[in-house]
């Protein structure tokens, strides 16, 4: 970074220590604009190559010129942790942008989840990745282009079928029978008890059993795959494991956007506003960039139909600090998520505040909005975050001929399929199990379907 930058990013570090801040150690590099907006679509600096990533890359970039996104910092927790900073921003910006991560490593240092998925993983995600993707680039040098992007493809579409509460390191399932044995009536005990074989009769031990695959539904499927598939090869298996790891790190990342956001905004306007060592016109022009970042809506008066993460957390961070005190804050920091933190401080008054609303879109395009209801705008908020995001799908049974089924719990999930997307997936997934492949569902309409993916 310019030296200029360089001392003021250690003056905002020893502020934000005073104040009660705590975090690793920070790596800061700036990097040309395009750099930036590759990061931010493949998630990390070094990451597995395939093509959705391409397709990713091609809508930020539409985004970017139509106006509609601006990337000013991309941050990696960890120890250390890593930023990069975008070298078309002005000093100024990039001030903003140092005490926002300031705020960001806090976090990620702090909140139980970061904390839990960074043990886990390793406090060292960037390097992990990078090693995933040099596996991943061997594998293409010994089994082709196809053959591996095939596998990516099914592996990439599970990508949010973890199951964050088993951890990332799984024991394979303890042998069990498939159904107990029967009750033991007074001659079978006795005939048991004779010398010789006890296999006539039908009379068998329970442990003779097959074992029912998987004992119980199991909602992780990229380790489910990974670990059962009949003939998966071994760099098959390390593909899928190696897109898990990563989703285990994007987990926190994910479920804890408004509470992370909103936190690294008020700590970045209260750092900015307590450095007595920024020139008056520097503070003005960075205070006018946290203006931009947490505006409720894009631009003018128009209606922002969906909420701004910044603005939302910026906003329930300030009425708490205000009516709790800064060491409750510290405290919910530590401690929830985005479903506890908008469900317990999400209040009617800050709703209205905040001219929240919920809303039901027409077919034909129009809008009506709804009586408010907090309980209903909270679900509203959250409805995309459940499950990572991603339907509810769990393994249900393997038949004896090898053949999988999945079912989709449409009834919690609250939501059809997309049929067209989901057969795609399922022929992802038979390609990798080599078997055939069903899924029990509901289509967008509500009425029941089994699709499945012939071997």
């Amino acid at each position: 970074m310019p030296q200029t930058l360089e001392r003021i990013g250690l003056s905002l570090e020893g502020l934000g220590r005073e104040l009660g801040l705590d975090y690793y150690p920070l790596q800061f590099e700036e990097v040309p604009p395009s750099f930036m907006m590759e990061i931010a679509v493949y998630g990390l600096p070094i990451r597995m190559p395939h093509w959705s990533f391409g397709v990713r890359y091609i809508y930020q970039l539409v985004q970017h010129r139509m106006g509609n996104s601006r990337l000013f910092e991309v941050v990696f927790p960890g120890n250390p942790g890593r930023a990069y900073l975008a070298k078309g921003n002005s000093i100024p910006e990039n001030t903003l942008v140092i005490a926002h991560v300031l705020g960001h490593a806090d976090f990620s240092k702090h909140n139980a989840l970061f904390k839990r998925s960074q043990e886990e993983i390793g406090y060292k995600i960037v390097e992990l990745a990078a090693s995933h993707a040099q596996r991943i680039s061997a594998a293409i040098e010994e089994h082709g282009q196809e053959r591996v992007e095939r596998v990516l493809d099914a592996a990439l579409a599970l990508e949010a079928h973890v199951d964050t509460f088993k951890g990332v390191r799984r024991e394979r399932y303890e042998m069990q029978p498939a159904q107990q044995a029967r009750p033991e009536d007074d001659f079978t005990r006795r005939f048991r008890g004779l010398p010789g074989e006890n296999d006539v009769c039908g009379i068998r031990a329970a442990t003779m059993e097959t074992l029912t695959l998987p004992p119980r539904p199991e909602h992780d499927l990229l380790w489910f795959i990974a670990n059962y598939a009949p003939e998966m090869e071994g760099w098959e298996r390390d593909i899928f494991l190696s897109v898990r790891d990563e989703s285990f790190y994007f987990y926190p990342v994910f479920a804890c956007q408004i509470m992370n956001e909103g936190w690294a905004c008020y700590w970045h306007a209260r750092l900015l506003r307590e450095a007595d060592f920024l020139s008056q016109q520097d503070y003005l022009d960075a205070i006018r960039t946290h203006s931009d970042v947490v505006r409720p809506h894009a631009t003018g008066n128009r209606v922002a139909l969906a909420p701004n993460p910044y603005h939302l957390g910026f906003c329930i961070w300030e009425k708490i600090i205000e009516e709790q005190g800064i060491e409750r804050a510290f405290e919910i920091r530590r401690n929830e998520d985005d479903f506890g933190f908008i469900r317990n401080y999400l209040t009617l008054d800050l709703a209205r505040e905040l001219e929240m609303f919920e809303y039901v879109a027409r077919k034909d395009g129009s809008i009506e909005v709804l009586e408010m209801e907090i309980d209903a705008l909270r679900d509203a908020i959250l409805a995309a975050k459940y499950n990572f995001g991603a339907p509810v799908v769990s393994a249900e049974k393997v038949d004896q001929d090898g053949t999988l089924h999945l079912v989709h719990d449409h009834e919690s999930d609250g939501r059809g399929l997309d049929l067209r997307r989901t057969e795609r997936v399922l022929e992802y997934v038979q390609r990798v199990w080599r078997r055939s492949v069903s899924l029990r569902t509901v289509d967008l309409r509500g009425t029941e379907r089994v699709l499945s993916a012939p071997a």
